[in-house]
């Protein structure tokens, strides 16, 4: 199967690298304006094959990601000092609109995965801009909170002491600072998180949980101000996304596709657990969450939907 990931920096060439290793596609190609870069990252990954997987990667131009049955969307500018979140957001839709009509005339088949920060706001953008072209909503997945919920997981269970394999816990709305930990809902195996704490003398306290909080909305912050840039978690789910719908695994993963309606917020893009297949996102589920936490999501989607109205009556 291949692969078509547009923007070869740190995040596109680590989604790449993690594919690599996880033997995810047979074919990679890396599209980026800066076409050096492009070929000295595919050259560079192509090196570590015979160490993992069998797999081509190449670098060429946007007709080469004809045949991709899923291009990863990793291209943007990041924010500059002094620069508001809008006009972050009027740079980055204007790369979106010369790039995205590239990928849906060239591989018009494709699951489009959106990368770019911020993401949600992103997503929407490219799913406006792919309806031009005749592609379903269903195909344009956005990473969304699938980071964060892997954050939680591992977080939680760094506290617990367990495998995070058997933490079941879910991120959701915003990725940023009003995302949702979903505490009421999260199990450890098949036993409420409560009842497990209480069966192993766990104190979970609301300190101790708000620490736990604080790290997860604050992990890409804590990164970047140690090193300059987040690439290795994402980089990783976007190739869990990726290998999801080449398998057609059908699994569910917190991921953001264009929603009618989210907490009472009409035609907003937040993240939520959804199925993932061949075919992109097949069904988004509803959570039965605390009140608390249904406001939170509420109040998440309405960020989000803000943005999207600041957006579009800045680019009129």
């Amino acid at each position: 199967m291949k692969v078509g990931i547009v923007g070869s920096g740190f995040v596109g060439a680590t989604a790449a690298y993690a594919m690599v290793m996880s033997g995810v596609a047979r074919s990679i190609v890396l599209v980026d304006k800066n076409e050096a870069r492009a070929r000295a990252e595919a050259a560079d990954i192509l090196h570590a094959v015979p160490f993992a997987h069998t797999c081509n990667v190449v670098a060429g131009g946007y007709d080469a990601l004809a045949g991709s049955k899923v291009v990863i969307m990793a291209a943007g500018v990041n924010q500059q000092p002094g620069e508001t979140r809008l006009q972050l957001l009027e740079r980055n839709a204007a790369v979106f609109r010369a790039v995205i009509p590239q990928i849906c005339t060239h591989a018009p088949d494709a699951v489009i995965i959106v990368a770019t920060n911020p993401v949600d706001v992103m997503t929407h953008v490219t799913a406006a801009i792919a309806a031009e072209f005749g592609i379903p909503a269903q195909r344009i997945i956005g990473s969304g909170t699938t980071l964060d919920t892997a954050r939680y997981r591992a977080l939680l269970a760094q506290t617990l002491g367990i495998d995070a394999t058997h933490v079941h816990g879910y991120v959701i709305g915003e990725h940023g600072d009003s995302e949702v930990l979903t505490w009421s809902l999260t199990t450890i195996g098949n036993l409420p998180l409560d009842a497990f704490c209480e069966l192993r003398a766990v104190d979970l306290c609301g300190e101790t949980r708000a620490e736990i909080e604080h790290n997860v909305r604050h992990a890409a912050y804590q990164i970047i101000e140690g090193k300059g840039a987040t690439y290795y978690g994402v980089g990783s789910a976007l190739a869990r996304i990726v290998r999801n719908v080449l398998q057609d695994r059908r699994a569910i993963m917190t991921v953001c596709t264009p929603q009618v309606e989210v907490a009472g917020v009409q035609n907003v893009t937040v993240s939520l657990p959804c199925l993932v297949g061949g075919a992109g996102v097949l069904e988004t589920f509803p959570l039965p969450l605390s009140a608390a936490e249904t406001e939170g999501l509420q109040r998440s989607a309405r960020i989000i939907r803000d943005a999207i109205d600041a957006l579009e009556m800045a680019v009129l």
